[in-house]
């Protein structure tokens, strides 16, 4: 059973990286049915411009297509500057996007771990740096929520890129924490297990690791995300909506928290921060 959102957040603006993913997509749907006007950005093409529409259609004017490459500084900064000009103001970041590689640390391709490494924690660092400047200037405070992962604190064998670089973003998200609060900015971290879809679309990050964990345990598409299920204490399927209600917490502002870490992941020991 799903949760219904009965989070208030009208008129605030929030910027979703990685939006056209599993995870991301339903971050924007969940800001969305809080009130929120959402700038929805990811590289350009066909899947940014697929979402924007579907998300039109139910929500119209509150939700802007920005184009952003979390690579490139010029990009990020156009593309809040974009948002600026169409709204005024940034009220809440998520930053979600990234990429994964399957590999054990033996065959490893350095050039693989690089590309990883280029959007993991460069990207993470530039879309902060840009933040950080932004509500600066601004003067407004705000939130700022970054899509970790339960392999921060529970790595897999043949995961140890995108286990690596996601610490190290984790870790950035938590520097941040401590040095955006004296402008009145919250950073937090939600760290949800695997994500497989969201309704019909399927999560980059799964059809890339997907076949290899299909493989390594002998099953199919349906009986891997079974395993996953139930692996967790609750024996429950985690959902975008589910990581979605997570940020909703955070950037709600229930508690006076910033720099903690939210699991999302139907309970993992092994996963729990400390």
């Amino acid at each position: 059973m799903e949760f219904t959102c009965s989070y208030n957040l009208a008129e605030r603006v929030a910027l979703v990286t990685g939006a056209a993913g599993a995870i991301g997509s339903g971050i924007c749907r969940g800001l969305l049915r809080a009130g929120c006007r959402v700038a929805a950005t990811d590289l350009a093409g066909m899947r940014l411009g697929e979402l924007v529409d579907e998300l039109s259609d139910s929500w119209g004017e509150s939700v802007m297509g920005v184009p952003l490459d979390v690579t490139d500084e010029a990009s990020i900064s156009s593309a809040l500057e974009e948002i600026a000009c169409k709204w005024g103001t940034l009220d809440i970041a998520v930053v979600n996007a990234g990429a994964a590689h399957v590999s054990p640390l033996a065959e490893l391709d350095l050039e693989a771990f690089r590309r990883l490494e280029k959007v993991n924690v460069e990207g993470t660092l530039l879309v902060m740096r840009e933040l950080a400047r932004r509500f600066q200037a601004q003067g407004t405070g705000g939130d700022v929520v970054l899509v970790s992962t339960k392999n921060v604190f529970a790595p897999g064998a043949g995961f140890g890129a995108y286990s690596a670089t996601k610490a190290a973003a984790h870790q950035l998200a938590r520097i941040a924490s401590l040095e955006f609060a004296s402008f009145g900015v919250r950073v937090n971290m939600v760290a949800p297990d695997a994500v497989f879809s969201d309704g019909a679309k399927k999560s980059g990050l799964w059809q890339t690791v997907g076949p290899d964990r299909m493989k390594a345990r002998g099953l199919d598409e349906h009986s891997l995300e079974e395993y996953y299920q139930n692996r967790n204490l609750l024996k429950t399927k985690v959902t975008a909506d589910h990581v979605a209600n997570a940020v909703l917490f955070f950037v709600s502002r229930q508690t006076p928290t910033t720099g903690a870490t939210l699991p999302v992941d139907g309970g993992l020991p092994d996963a729990t921060p400390r």
